[in-house]
């Protein structure tokens, strides 16, 4: 079996258990400037009374049991 009737056979055994895929696209981490952009929105945010309070929320639900 090649390479493509392998990938093929997984993907209709995926579909098989009520699977599809999808493509989504996401920011180049290794873009130049990624981490400058992330910043300069990061400060956008600073001081933000929303922002403050989902931080507070997701500090407060969030399960980190299992963080290293």
């Amino acid at each position: 079996m090649n390479v493509t009737q392998r990938v093929n056979s997984h993907r209709n055994r995926l579909r098989e258990q009520g699977l599809r895929p999808i493509q989504i696209w996401i920011p180049d981490a290794r873009r130049d400037g990624f981490a400058q952009e992330c910043h300069r929105q990061s400060q956008l945010l600073q001081n933000d009374a929303h922002e403050h309070e989902i931080a507070s929320w997701i500090e407060q639900t969030a399960d980190q049991t299992e963080w290293r």
